[in-house]
């Protein structure tokens, strides 16, 4: 396979998954894809749970189960599973961290402007709840890594900031960033940092203790195939006993992460069968799996950015060689606000029959691609061929 080459299929990973074979699902990124056997796995423990709820609530074991899951995801991760806590996803550890770190009157959140939306909205709300601020520093698209962390040291102000969160994996522009040179930065100036991993379980090789963050949380339901609700948040050792569960429920004495992890009647089901996901993966092969959508990410990103009539030059990098997501522009004037880009991301769902991500960031329209086993060269073709006729009708 020479440079800009799609790669070769994994020999049956199309077969495991129930997706809709009309539509070309290049957006894994956003809600991920479970395969059939992941999915039979968390149905037969939601047939135990049917068949008698009180045994599986009530039921001493249950604790065990989770432990014993969050010990095999924490492994996985390289996180300490005695300081991590399996929850429903990195929005849910967000608002759990902001809750935990309580702000006072004059403190601030700084961000950056590649943050998830999301995040955003519950910064700003634990501010207006406390008399805090929350502030974005700026780092361009095409900053090196040395820049952004000279980017992040000057806008840290100590004493005033108490929270730094930074993306290890940008949602709305797929840039890896250098979380453990920012954490390092961040302690020197005693600023606690959370890092929003919500795309590297299963996409980026990671060893969760080894960034030093105050807060790392990554989902295993967008890129480690465990069904939708699966995440895992890993806290360092002089927050654990500050961390307060959202809600409170029987184990609130135990304190983290026990506290955090049980909510009473909610649906364990997708904790317990992520471990399947794990199998899953590490079935196809790990280092084949990531391999495969690193490179036909960067050749979809190509051939689509070819359709559009951008040069190599044009197509951002992403920063790490694992890396299944790569965004392209969008010609200018297009999808330049969030409604906009939800607007045609839906046309090209309805008239392509295609799933792509379309995000405004910075003045401009962004076009996210993702890669995942499922995936095939194909599909990045037609997309080259019909988007840009369909983005010509909207001038």
């Amino acid at each position: 396979m020479s440079a800009g080459d799609p790669p070769p299929p994994i020999p049956g990973a199309r077969l495991l998954f129930s997706l809709d074979a009309a539509t070309a699902y290049l957006n894994h990124g956003s809600f991920g894809a479970v395969p059939i056997g992941v999915q039979r796995a968390q149905q037969r423990l939601r047939d135990e749970v049917d068949r008698n709820p009180m045994s599986f609530y009530v039921h001493p074991g249950l604790t065990d189960r989770i432990v014993h899951t969050r010990r095999h995801l924490a492994a996985f991760l390289g996180a300490d599973p005695d300081g991590s806590a399996l929850v429903p996803n990195a929005t849910a550890a967000v608002s759990l961290v902001l809750q935990s770190v309580r702000l006072t009157s004059g403190d601030e959140v700084l961000l950056t402007d590649h943050g998830y939306g999301s995040n955003g909205f519950a910064v700003r709300r634990q501010c207006r709840r406390d008399g805090a601020s929350a502030r974005t520093v700026a780092l361009a698209l095409d900053a090196s890594d040395a820049e952004v962390v000279a980017r992040i040291r000057g806008a840290l102000r100590p004493g005033k900031t108490k929270l730094l969160i930074v993306d290890q994996l940008t949602s709305p522009t797929a840039k890896v960033l250098p979380v453990r040179e920012i954490v390092a930065v961040a302690r020197e100036h005693e600023v606690p940092v959370l890092v929003d991993a919500a795309h590297v379980p299963g996409m980026l090789p990671v060893e969760v203790d080894r960034i030093g963050a105050d807060f790392w949380v990554g989902n295993l339901h967008k890129w480690a195939f465990a069904p939708r609700g699966t995440a895992l948040l890993a806290v360092a050792p002089a927050w654990r006993r500050r961390i307060e569960p959202l809600v409170v429920s029987w184990e609130q004495d135990s304190g983290f992460p026990l506290a955090v992890e049980f909510q009473g009647t909610v649906d364990y089901t997708p904790w317990l069968a992520a471990p399947a996901g794990l199998f899953t993966l590490r079935t196809l092969g790990l280092e084949t799996v990531r391999a495969h959508n690193a490179a036909l990410a960067a050749y979809g990103q190509r051939v689509v950015g070819a359709g559009l009539g951008l040069a190599p030059a044009d197509l951002p990098e992403p920063g790490a060689a694992e890396a299944a997501m790569r965004i392209l522009p969008l010609p200018t004037g297009v999808a330049t606000t969030q409604p906009e880009a939800s607007a045609l991301r839906q046309q090209i769902a309805d008239k392509l029959a295609t799933e792509v991500s379309i995000n405004a960031w910075g003045g401009r329209g962004w076009l996210r691609l993702s890669a995942q086993a499922y995936n095939r060269p194909e599909e990045y073709d037609r997309l080259a061929e019909r988007l840009p006729p369909l983005l010509a009708g909207l001038r």
